[in-house]
């Protein structure tokens, strides 16, 4: 370098010291979820995605969203989910999806599945939960409140099995582990945001990105990360649709406002991907769809079940991409495409519909 010349690294070094030219404004909130599903699809073999299978489910996606007209608004529209918009709301949505894990049943027999009993009708899977936390607050629990979780000669264990009691034979499954994530976010609310998960909202402040994160790293039964291939990768399933519901209930309003909505993904569970296989965008090696089909357990954490989220995540990422292509400046996202698909394998379910089975992993992570 001459005398002439200007050291450009001296000089960036001088400006940063002395304030000038720098932007002070701190950097987006990033999940990362994403980026490590696209990792995962990457380095997946025994999962794959149908590029023209992909294209095709897009158009078909698209169709259902304009013939249900469907938005935010259908959250609401259930009716075991809360019409309130207010804070009670935001509590009865952060315990529903703290518990909302593993719902399938060992047994094939839909009479002997785990169900409540709720205003005259039976509901399972997720909707048994929910009717479970509606049912207890209709007998006057407080089951919303964080601080009855964590008193423990009020909220014994026997107390918790007697609100989440079964219509059937058979109990909610994972119920012990249900119970221990109760009393472990009751105590992180009550000694980290003064015993309310909406202090989590304010401290958030508007980002999905960053409530996700804050939930991730502070309550341990709900940071989703795992080892694969040699690298950590993020799915944070329950964070994620913990946002999702806020957000859809209230409408991207109130509680609900989040300004990077749009970096929430798909929810990596069990019944997406099966969807997901039904509409041939998903392809399973044969010895993994022999295994699925023959209704075997995967464990928690194997490549195997790693592979079907991450996968999912990603293909419902290029789902929304090709949607967008397909028909710029609308309204879509991740969220949004994950609800439709679960809705619609649910109703093909009750219609009877065969396709290949769901994935079998007993886990809190979805």
């Amino acid at each position: 370098m001459s005398d002439d010349e200007v050291d450009e690294d001296l000089l960036a070094l001088l400006r940063k010291s002395l304030g000038i030219g720098v932007n002070n404004a701190p950097s987006p909130a990033k999940t990362g979820v994403l980026g490590d599903a696209e990792y995962v699809y990457d380095n997946s073999t025994d999962v794959a995605l149908d590029m023209r299978g992909t294209k095709a489910a897009a158009a078909s996606v698209w169709g259902m969203i304009q013939e249900k007209d469907y938005s935010t608004r259908d959250w609401s529209k259930h009716e075991l989910h809360p019409k309130a918009k207010n804070e009670t709301t935001v509590d009865f949505i952060f315990i529903m999806d703290l518990l909302n894990f593993s719902f399938w049943s060992e047994g094939d027999e839909t009479s002997s599945k785990f169900a409540v009993e709720y205003r005259g009708k039976r509901w399972t899977g997720y909707w048994s939960l929910v009717a479970a936390l509606q049912r207890a607050l209709d007998e006057g629990i407080p089951i919303t409140s964080p601080s009855f979780w964590v008193d423990e000669e009020v909220c014994t264990d026997v107390y918790l099995k007697y609100i989440f009691r079964s219509a059937t034979g058979e109990e909610m499954p994972m119920l012990q582990d249900r119970i221990y994530c109760m009393r472990e976010a009751g105590y992180v609310l009550q000694e980290k945001f003064d015993g309310s998960f909406v202090t989590c909202l304010d401290e958030a402040n508007g980002s999905a990105a960053a409530l996700v994160n804050l939930m991730a790293d502070n309550f341990p039964c709900l940071d989703d990360r795992h080892r694969f291939d040699g690298r950590t990768v993020r799915f944070h399933k329950r964070p994620q649709i913990l946002v999702a519901d806020i957000w859809a209930c209230f409408e991207g309003e109130s509680f609900g406002y989040f300004h990077d909505i749009n970096q929430i993904t798909m929810f990596p569970d069990y019944r997406i991907p099966q969807m997901l296989h039904c509409l041939g965008c998903l392809q399973y090696s044969p010895p993994l769809e022999s295994h699925i089909r023959s209704r075997k357990p995967i464990e928690s954490g194997h490549s195997w079940e790693l592979q079907l989220r991450g996968c999912s995540i990603w293909c419902v990422e290029l789902l929304r991409r090709e949607i967008l292509r397909q028909h710029p400046g609308t309204q879509i996202n991740a969220i949004l495409i994950d609800f439709l698909l679960y809705d619609t394998v649910k109703e093909m379910e009750e219609k009877g519909v065969e396709f290949v089975p769901h994935h079998r992993t007993r886990s809190i992570w979805y």
